[in-house]
């Protein structure tokens, strides 16, 4: 799995094509091993709610939609250049390290 929740991310493709936001969530099938993220403020779609209770006013909402991992690439949070990671041990555990700065993305 490349992206992790709170990675934040780029859109190649689509509509959204350019913009940047956070990794909320990454939904995996594991029936075919392909990936979706939902990102921060992206792909959202509106959503009528009824009133259920007094305290859940009903409404239109926007809720983010998924967007396939291929189609999103991780941005570095020590030099924020698009990359891809690596793996590498370190301190007895294995990190994902940008390959343009070398730096450990990990937290």
């Amino acid at each position: 799995m490349r992206l992790r929740k709170g990675d934040l991310v780029e859109v190649l493709t689509g509509e959204e094509r350019g913009r940047r936001g956070k990794v909320l969530e990454v939904q995996r099938n594991k029936q075919t091993g392909r990936a979706r993220v939902i990102v921060e403020g992206l792909r959202l779609a509106k959503k009528h709610r009824r009133t259920t209770r007094a305290d859940k006013p009903g409404g239109i909402i926007d809720l983010p939609t998924p967007v396939e991992e291929s189609n999103v690439v991780l941005l570095c949070p020590k030099c924020g250049k698009r990359t891809k990671v690596r793996r590498e041990p370190h301190e007895g555990r294995r990190v994902r390290v940008c390959r343009e700065c070398d730096e450990i993305i990990d937290t």
